[in-house]
């Protein structure tokens, strides 16, 4: 298998610096071979992607903001946990939080760009569990958080 990090590139991305966390949590704890990554916002180093699906974002552009997500919590593993990806065994469970209009029903959709990009990265290591609801707003506004559970 391609490493997980060249693979990253091929879709664009490269791992960037943990975010820190904007409250009273810890952003990785780890118990055994379990690694919970608290959730990560759909942000880069431009900022926060804002939003709200079904408002003034389509699925589309939430994938993207999903994706951003997966990207930080590969980024939190490696710094914070101090875990190469390729070390991964498996990527156990998401809980997707999409920032969504009343109306809207796509939030499985949305959590797809997530959901895509671990297996992309990592192959049969990255399918998951999952969960993927709407909320009414997100911290900084961001349009999507994700939370994960990886085994090591």
């Amino acid at each position: 298998m391609t490493d997980p990090i060249e693979k990253l590139r091929e879709y664009g991305y490269e791992l960037p610096a943990p975010k820190a966390p904007v409250a009273s949590y810890v952003p990785v704890t780890r118990s055994g071979n379990l690694i919970y990554v608290s959730g990560q916002i759909s942000s880069n180093e431009a900022g926060v992607v804002q939003g709200r699906l079904g408002d003034n974002m389509n699925v589309v552009q939430g994938g993207n903001a999903a994706e951003l997500c997966a990207v930080n919590i590969m980024a939190q593993v490696v710094h914070m946990a101090g875990v190469p990806l390729h070390e991964i065994k498996k990527v156990l469970k998401l809980t997707v939080l999409v920032a969504s209009a009343p109306d809207f029903t796509e939030q499985h959709l949305v959590a797809n760009g997530a959901s895509n990009l671990f297996v992309g990265v990592l192959g049969d290591k990255g399918k998951h569990a999952r969960a993927a609801f709407g909320v009414v707003s997100l911290p900084l506004g961001a349009a999507v958080e994700i939370d994960a559970v990886i085994e090591v």
